[in-house]
């Protein structure tokens, strides 16, 4: 048997096995326990998280018939008769489903409402699913209005969007709308565990919480890191072969780059950026990631009961919370957020990195830069950046000359003292004719 890849194979078969949409289930389930059904139904939401899989669990529940073929409309499909199996294998002939993308335009549409008119085959509905109805042409919206407000009564619409800004409100109206919900990456992981222990992989949790915030909301694109991770690591999820496939830097020199700033280090921070270029990583990557610690750090500082002490880097993050003033961590993370969407526009991506990382210690603020604060040394077993000396350095004798100051003579405004400057340092005979005689003062000048 061909591989099925873990989002077609663990596909939720009922509203009981659905995730992160509870709003959408509660709303379904008691019209259908009270018969209360309406003729059209819209599902907006990004991508992969379950608008196709509602629809079909919805189509289930309406034409299910019981495992003794006697049932009626129910919240709870059986899952084995012949309905239910045949909407799951995408065979049933009286559940349409229907892209938007390649068929829109209006032929397409009327031969649809053509076919709406006869009833079921072998169902009690008879269900259209029109899949990114967005992308439907201004005819074929106006052909499919009348019949989308007063279908027959064995023809339901389902409808889905990423996009219902596009949708026309004449057929907003005539929908009853669900908005689908992006999925937390505390649901995905959960999910991803749970599918692990039954096909039989070791994992690690860090590692899962990483290709859960690579998902971006989406269970779809979540399982699909998923099956690209158990590939690449041959079955062992582990932490580094997810941070190894996604690119992305590990919590250790992030952690080594923010204290090296914490401790007005340039040295070391250029450092920690040479290196990651050296490790062939992404320097946009490493802003967002960059980003996301700072968040960490600014929520440790409002709440610090909000540390998990069980995460690997806690101690490292507690101790960055205590070095950085919150001022000064809510301006880096601006700059990282700013940076990452002008990287484009510097000559390379080392650039625009390191010069992120420079304005960052041009523009802390006064008080960070003056204060007195220890080294910071986050992570156990990571070498510590050099104490940033405090006293005023020494300079060679020549240089000390150049750079001593000159005793000032008071003056009664700045400009009285720039030209009388300017004219002592030339001869009389060089002077141009306006500056011939300096207005000091108290003096007056003599008029002939």
């Amino acid at each position: 048997m061909a591989y099925q890849v873990l989002a077609r194979k663990w596909r939720p078969h009922d509203f009981s096995t659905l995730i992160g949409q509870d709003h959408v289930v509660r709303a379904l389930t008691h019209a259908l326990t009270e018969n209360r059904l309406h003729h059209a139904y819209l599902f907006t939401g990004t991508r992969g998280v379950g608008k196709t899989t509602i629809s079909r669990i919805l189509a289930k529940c309406l034409n299910c018939v019981g495992e003794d073929g006697k049932g009626g409309i129910t919240a709870h499909p059986c899952g084995v008769c012949e309905a239910c199996r045949a909407i799951d294998e995408d065979r049933f002939v009286d559940y349409i489903e229907m892209d938007a993308a390649s068929t829109r335009g209006i032929d397409d549409m009327v031969s649809l409402l053509e076919r709406a008119k006869y009833a079921p085959t072998n169902a009690r509905f008879k269900v259209y699913m029109i899949d990114e109805v967005h992308q439907l042409t201004t005819q074929a919206f106006n052909a499919m209005l009348k019949t989308l407000e007063e279908p027959p009564e064995y023809v339901k619409f389902i409808l889905a969007t990423t996009d219902p800004q596009k949708v026309p409100v004449t057929v907003l109206s005539r929908c009853l709308q669900f908005n689908l919900k992006s999925l937390s990456p505390m649901l995905i992981s959960g999910h991803m565990e749970e599918l692990l222990k039954k096909e039989g992989f070791p994992y690690e949790l860090p590692a899962l919480r990483m290709l859960a915030t690579g998902a971006r909301g989406s269970m779809r694109d979540g399982l699909s890191l998923l099956d690209q991770a158990i590939a690449f690591s041959a079955g062992n999820l582990t932490l580094e072969n997810v941070r190894e496939m996604l690119g992305t830097i590990d919590s250790t020199t992030l952690i080594r780059l923010l204290g090296a700033l914490a401790n007005r280090d340039p040295v070391q921070v250029m450092q920690v950026a040479d290196e990651i270029g050296a490790r062939s990583l992404s320097y946009t990557q490493a802003l967002k990631d960059m980003a996301l610690l700072f968040h960490r750090i600014s929520i440790v500082q409002m709440l610090p009961a909000s540390l998990n002490p069980e995460e690997p880097d806690s101690d490292a993050v507690k101790s960055l919370a205590q070095a950085f003033a919150p001022d000064e961590v809510q301006l880096y993370y601006q700059i990282a957020i700013h940076a990452r969407n002008e990287i484009s526009l510097a000559p390379d991506e080392y650039s625009g990195f390191t010069m992120a990382l420079m304005r960052m210690m041009a523009f802390a603020p006064a008080e960070a830069k003056n204060s007195k604060r220890p080294v910071v040394a986050p992570m156990k077993g990571l070498e510590a950046p050099a104490p940033h000396s405090t006293e005023a350095p020494v300079l060679p004798a020549p240089m000390a000359a150049v750079l001593k100051p000159e005793p000032q003579v008071p003056s009664a405004s700045p400009v009285a003292a720039k030209t009388a400057s300017s004219a002592a340092g030339k001869d009389p005979g060089d002077i141009p004719p306006w500056e011939e005689m300096p207005v000091l003062t108290g003096s007056k000048k003599k008029i002939n």
